[in-house]
C-alpha cells in the first residue's frame, strides 16, 4: 500500500502531519481555524467551523480528494450549545453526499479562544 503526507505548514508539532494518504483513504488531521501565525480566526463556533471545513477541503485537495470523498467527520466543540451553529456550515459543504459524523463536547482546546476542532476520513472512488 502506497502511503504519502501532504504537510500544509500549521502542523504545531513535528510527529503528525495535517493530511495523510493510505492506499484509497485520505485522513485529515485535526484542524481548527488558526492561521499560519498560530492566531484563532472566527469569532464564534460557526465562524471557526466556515474556516476550518475550508482547510479541510484544502487538505483533501491536496491528496487528490474532495468533499464528496468523506466518510466519517469528528467535531470537537467547547460547548456542546453550538452544535446548530457548527451543523449549519458542515451542511454547507455537503451538497451530493452525507457523512457519517459525532459532535463530542470537550473542556478545552489546545489554544485558547480556540471552539471547535475537525478530524475528516475520505475514501477516494475506485481506489484511486
Amino acid at each position: 500500500m502506497t502511503r504519502q503526507e501532504f504537510p500544509d505548514g500549521t502542523e504545531v508539532a513535528n510527529w503528525y502531519v495535517r493530511t495523510v494518504k493510505a492506499g484509497p483513504f485520505v485522513f485529515v488531521a485535526g484542524t481548527t481555524s488558526l492561521d499560519s501565525k498560530g492566531k484563532v480566526r472566527g469569532k464564534d463556533a460557526g465562524a471557526q467551523t466556515r474556516i476550518t471545513m475550508g482547510k479541510i477541503a484544502a487538505a483533501l485537495r491536496s491528496a487528490g480528494a474532495k468533499m464528496d470523498d468523506v466518510t466519517r467527520l469528528t467535531i470537537y466543540c467547547t460547548d456542546i450549545r453550538d452544535g446548530t451553529l457548527i451543523g449549519n456550515e458542515i451542511a454547507r459543504w455537503f451538497k451530493k453526499s452525507r457523512c457519517a459524523s459525532a459532535l463530542i463536547g470537550i473542556t478545552a482546546l489546545a489554544v485558547p479562544g480556540l471552539l471547535v476542532e475537525i478530524e475528516a476520513t475520505a475514501v477516494l472512488p475506485d481506489g484511486k
